[in-house]
């Protein structure tokens, strides 16, 4: 029971510091979201779990070397994920770490659409070649990996420029992230289902291999055809328009996105439907 003012005021203060911390705790896993630093939080908590079981069990070797990466953990931290803190300054010096929303999320999204479906228009009339592979939820560091790093605004006009024939990027996929473009000239694992039809090439069996190990959405442009495919789960979509393939996307990302903040919403108390 609260006795007086000054109980009143301290319960206060201890509401306020906790909700500054959580804030600022939710800002910081929205801005590294789909990013490395994720797997970063998980050595983290797997060092902190053996941790703390060489001090139940007495392992005192195992504890020792583990407290000396403890020690020393924070500046590999800053070393290996300059990019990501320097990006978090960024932002925080224009203040949109703070102001960033999930409208504008959601804006960052259709914006994303919108130059991936003018790049792929373009790219079919010409009958340019193209493999475009946008991460989800799913990790796809490895494949990244085998790529050239771009780290680059995605627009159409770079889109379409990586694909350009008889330049160094244009064989292999790229990889979106959000409005990112990861990387270019990436390996993608072919699919061996015995299914695919024998006309379809190798960009169509990277594109169905990489929906069978992953959640990603992945689109096609044929330089024999120009025509427009897509993958997802394991699924082909093929001979799309346009407008077809914005309604994928829109339902695949846009849609998506809203129900799970919807439902984190909802977890959280905030909204009911």
């Amino acid at each position: 029971m609260l006795n007086g003012d000054w109980n009143l005021l301290d319960l206060l203060k201890i509401v306020v510091d906790i909700t500054i911390v959580w804030y600022v705790l939710y800002k910081l896993l929205m801005l590294i979201r789909g990013t490395k630093a994720i797997q970063l939080l998980k050595g983290i908590f797997v060092v902190i779990t053996l941790y703390l079981a060489s001090v139940l069990f007495e392992l005192s070797t195992v504890r020792m070397i583990i407290w000396q990466v403890i020690m020393w953990g924070p500046l590999g931290i800053i070393i290996l994920f300059q990019p990501e803190l320097r990006r978090a300054l960024e932002q925080l010096g224009r203040g949109s770490f703070f102001s960033r929303n999930t409208a504008s999320e959601e804006e960052e999204l259709n914006q994303s659409i919108h130059s991936i479906v003018e790049s792929c228009k373009y790219m079919g009339k010409r009958r340019i070649g193209a493999l475009i592979t946008i991460e989800r939820e799913s990790a796809m560091g490895d494949y990244i990996s085998t790529g050239i790093p771009i780290n680059g605004k995605l627009t159409n006009q770079l889109l379409t420029n990586i694909f350009i024939p008889n330049t160094p990027l244009h064989d292999g996929a790229v990889i979106i992230n959000r409005d990112e473009i990861v990387a270019a000239a990436c390996y993608l694992p072919l699919s061996e289902s015995p299914f695919i039809s024998k006309e379809l090439g190798t960009r169509h069996r990277a594109a169905l291999g990489i929906s069978e190990v992953t959640d990603a959405v992945t689109i096609i442009v044929s330089e024999e055809t120009g025509n427009i495919s897509c993958t997802k789960n394991g699924e082909l979509h093929r001979n799309l328009t346009t407008e077809k393939l914005s309604e994928i996307l829109e339902t695949e990302l846009v849609n998506k996105f809203k129900t799970s903040t919807t439902k984190a919403w909802n977890w959280r108390g905030k909204r009911n439907e």
